[in-house]
């Protein structure tokens, strides 16, 4: 969820007033136009004299993610939440990522948790690696690239975002810290072979101020893990893996990426727009992150509307629709990737892109559905075949029917607050 400072409100909104054209609407999907102060973005192509690919993954030129073959290449597709709340997740499962493959989506982003995976804390569950293995082959044998997301985790102490035995919302910290850099250490590792697998490095950063984002220190009560620290334990554990970055107001605001660029490559900018203020309406995107897709690759990660939700049997008024249209033509025309919140059955404000698990689409799932029937194949010789995934006969991670509910928190997230 993306929760904007007010001070930073008043100045995104100011800038964005700034280059208001009279426009300020969209219609869906590739080919529609909208104004922008900004301009569109064209992609800056895939010539490089030094490369860096993970195998059968990708590398960055400029404001450009390039396929191995050297194509530029965009990501789109859906959020799978549950696996930060529940060490077995929900209804994961290789039909599941069939049915986000069915809407031509490319890649599907998995939020983490780093105390289900780190052997030395009390939440620690030895299956969870295997879990996280099994959602990746899975994904991959569907034909979606992954992102995984560290969406949770623990101010440095482990075990200590848990109230009563049960993860808890303040799982979702204002930044990384120490445990988190052992992760991906871990994660990059494991991954390090497989170029389909992407690594965000912390889900919503918020509340510290950009040099800590990037170099850490001390906020919030803890010794926070900047993004260059993160991104240091990925390729000191010989992954050239994608890196991904979410800018500070919960990963909405990307304006002092120039001036604190973490050292690396392969690197891409993350955004999360939510219709909760004023500055993350359309018409502040060219000021709060649209301007660095003419340099950087700048992905969308979570977007959606859940604060116009209505009562009664017919929550979801136009409105939703519309601003999840509005964002996925700023991103088309902004040369941008997106994946959309949520791939989950739960209500119009979490929100929702599904309204069960057969892949019913919500409204604005249906807003998502369209756009991502308009893209082409995902590469150009189209999807591209996976391994046979480890102990995946079953094709669920728990071996029911269903997927299974976690037992630590009877299948429901720790909140129910637009957004991760």
């Amino acid at each position: 969820m993306s929760r904007l400072s007010p001070s930073l409100s008043l100045a995104l909104l100011l800038s964005s007033f700034a280059g208001l054209t009279a426009s300020g609407c969209s219609t869906l999907f590739p080919g529609s136009s909208t104004s922008s102060e900004t301009g569109p973005t064209t992609s800056g192509g895939c010539t490089a004299t030094t490369k860096h690919v993970a195998p059968g993954g990708y590398y960055v030129v400029g404001n450009t993610v390039c396929t191995a073959d050297g194509h530029a290449h965009l990501f789109h597709g859906v959020d799978r939440p549950s696996l930060e709340w529940g060490s077995g997740g929900e209804h994961i499962s290789l039909s599941d990522f069939r049915l986000m493959a069915g809407w031509n989506a490319n890649t599907v982003r998995i939020a983490l948790n780093q105390d289900f995976w780190l052997a030395g804390s009390p939440q620690y569950d030895p299956a969870y690696a295997s879990n996280v293995d099994n959602a990746v082959h899975w994904a991959e044998d569907a034909g979606l690239d992954v992102i995984l997301d560290l969406h949770w985790s623990d101010q440095g102490v482990l075990g200590s975002c848990v109230s009563g035995n049960q993860p808890t919302h303040s799982c979702q910290q204002v930044m990384a810290d120490a445990n988190s850099i052992t992760f991906w250490s871990e994660v990059a590792s494991r991954y390090s072979g497989d170029g389909r697998v992407l690594f965000e490095l912390y889900n919503e950063p918020h509340d510290v101020s950009w040099d800590v984002w990037k170099s850490g220190g001390n906020s919030g009560g803890f010794q926070v893990a900047g993004m260059q620290q993160l991104y240091d334990a990925v390729r000191a554990a010989g992954a050239d893996n994608l890196v991904i970055m979410g800018g500070l107001s919960w990963a909405y605001d990307l304006t002092e990426v120039p001036g604190h660029r973490v050292s690396g490559y392969n690197i891409m900018y993350a955004t999360h727009p939510y219709n909760n203020n004023p500055a993350s309406k359309p018409a502040g995107f060219d000021a709060a992150w649209g301007f660095l897709t003419k340099t950087d690759p700048v992905i969308v990660t979570e977007f959606g509307d859940g604060g116009d939700c209505g009562s009664g049997s017919m929550p979801y008024g136009p409105a939703i629709s519309a601003y999840v249209s509005d964002v996925i033509t700023y991103a088309d025309q902004h040369n941008a990737s997106w994946t959309a919140w949520a791939w989950y059955p739960k209500s119009c404000g979490f929100p929702s892109l599904i309204s069960d698990w057969n892949g019913t689409p919500t409204p604005p799932g249906a807003v998502v559905q369209s756009a991502l029937a308009g893209y082409g194949q995902p590469a150009p010789g189209g999807k591209r075949d996976a391994g046979s995934p480890p102990d995946a006969a079953s094709g669920t991670v728990d071996g029911s029917a269903d997927g299974g509910k976690s037992t630590a928190d009877g299948g429901t997230p720790g909140d129910a607050s637009v957004g991760g």
